[in-house]
């Protein structure tokens, strides 16, 4: 069983940054796949962001692509989620997932809420103009 802890969410003002963190307990970090995902009041739950721990491959959003970046730290068991630029789209809960039978397949990530089985509680994050 994969438990996930997020942290660092806030309020800034647009144009500001945050890192969130997503730690993964549970599990051999270096076997699954951890997406970022997010809810908004008007698009409900996307795929923000992912990295695949087995081999620090990632994708993006075309909304977030060259704002944000993921990341892992193999030592903390824990996956970093570095977002520049903000704007006030960017206002939501934000939770990390882990997926540990379709990325032990692919070695890759699925794109999917129902492809991942771990979820954390979620950090909001609220961007003023």
């Amino acid at each position: 069983q994969v438990h996930l802890v997020e942290s660092g969410g806030g309020s800034v003002q647009a144009g500001g940054s945050l890192r969130l963190s997503c730690a993964a307990s549970g599990y051999p970090f270096s076997s699954m796949c951890i997406r970022w995902f997010r809810q908004t009041p008007g698009k409900g739950r996307e795929a923000v962001a992912s990295i695949y721990t087995g081999g620090s491959r990632t994708d993006y959003a075309d909304s977030v692509k060259y704002r944000f970046t993921i990341s892992q730290d193999n030592a903390k068991n824990t996956v970093y989620l570095r977002m520049n630029s903000l704007e006030p789209e960017d206002t939501g809960m934000y939770y990390c997932a882990a997926d540990t039978i379709h990325s032990a397949l692919t070695l890759n990530c699925p794109r999917g809420q129902a492809d991942f089985q771990h979820w954390g509680q979620g950090t909001q994050v609220t961007v003023s103009s």
